[in-house]
């Protein structure tokens, strides 16, 4: 019977550090789970954050060409301006010569 005593001792302790290491890794995966879900997390922070720089970049450059079209109208105009007067001056000249 000391065998078999020496057998279930046996036995036992490899179930009780089969339970240690179950208990181990089942902490472990809880923290991996934590970790994961943390990361998740971040990347739908950065997720938001990009999209809402996105946003304002557009409205940026919608601003910005909107400044640039404001001052190339300006600008537009002014030069139609000066080729109306010279046109204008041109023909006085010419209806001067008649």
């Amino acid at each position: 019977m000391a065998q078999s005593e020496k057998v279930l001792a046996n036995f036992q302790t490899r179930v009780r550090q089969l339970i240690l290491r179950f208990q181990e890794l089942k902490k472990e995966n809880a923290e991996l789970y934590a970790m994961v879900e943390e990361g998740e997390q971040r990347i739908k922070q950065l997720e938001e954050t990009l999209a809402q720089k996105e946003r304002d970049y557009e409205s940026l450059k919608m601003a910005r060409m909107m400044q640039i079209t404001d001052g190339d109208l300006d600008g537009a105009k002014e030069r139609l301006a000066r080729l109306i007067r010279d046109v204008n001056k041109c023909i006085a000249v010419l209806s001067d010569e008649k």
